[in-house]
């Protein structure tokens, strides 16, 4: 991203932050209006966790049909900010929870939908730090991400939807959106999936480096290896 493609981002994500606190009216609907405004900050983590986990999906299938270690480095940076998202997204939840429901914790379907959420995602990782082998690593973590990347729709929508037993409202509020409180919140997914986007690209950016140095380290020790027999005949 040039400089004014970051100089555009930290406008919108700003003015998104201003509006939020300081803009939209009280949420007249909920229990603690000015509170409870915090929902236009807790959908767009929601929608950039959801982005960044259809990225993890695209990857794994790529490392799956080419073999290539920097689409498994994507898939991995995608599954990390998707981590963030998801916990982002759980703590305005909370938060939400608390000004309307009373508590931080309820375990309404939506909550627990969400913890499973990061628990397989966290899994992910697990799964990564426990196998050595890059190349058996990367495979078994696509294979995972996959199942972690189809969870996602379950676990977000198609569940939590399936119940009328949920303290959540049937859309994002009841009644619909004020034009304030759509353009501060579709403002901030539009933010904060730019944002997810490009800490993707800077990461990638750094594995590529990451993989172009391993590969030349392994030449070079491959090289030093094939000139010692050589070296010890002479010196014999």
């Amino acid at each position: 991203m040039n400089k004014l493609g970051q100089f555009a981002l930290f406008i919108l994500i700003s003015a998104t932050i201003v509006g939020g606190f300081l803009w939209l009216p009280p949420a007249v609907l909920f229990r603690n209006p000015p509170l409870t405004r915090i929902v236009v900050f807790h959908v767009p983590c929601s929608i950039a966790g959801s982005l960044a986990s259809i990225m993890v999906c695209w990857y794994a299938i790529k490392f799956l049909a080419r073999g290539n270690l920097l689409d498994d480095a994507k898939s991995r940076i995608a599954a990390e900010l998707s981590l963030i998202c998801w916990s982002l997204t759980t703590v305005t939840g909370a938060i939400f929870a608390k000004a309307e429901w009373g508590a931080y914790w309820n375990w309404d379907i939506k909550q627990g939908c969400i913890l499973m959420l990061l628990l397989i995602f966290m899994a992910y990782f697990a799964i990564r730090a426990a196998i050595e082998a890059p190349r058996k690593r990367a495979s078994v973590a696509a294979g995972y991400a996959l199942f972690a990347s189809v969870a996602v729709p379950l676990l977000t929508y198609v569940l939590p939807n399936s119940t009328p037993d949920t303290l959540h409202p049937k859309g994002t509020l009841e009644g619909g959106l004020s034009p304030e409180y759509s353009i501060v919140l579709w403002g901030g997914a539009l933010g904060l999936c730019l944002v997810v986007i490009w800490a993707f690209r800077i990461h990638v950016a750094i594995a590529e480096m990451e993989l172009e140095l391993d590969a030349r380290r392994r030449t070079s020790m491959s090289a030093s290896r094939s000139l010692t027999p050589i070296a010890g005949k002479q010196n014999g």
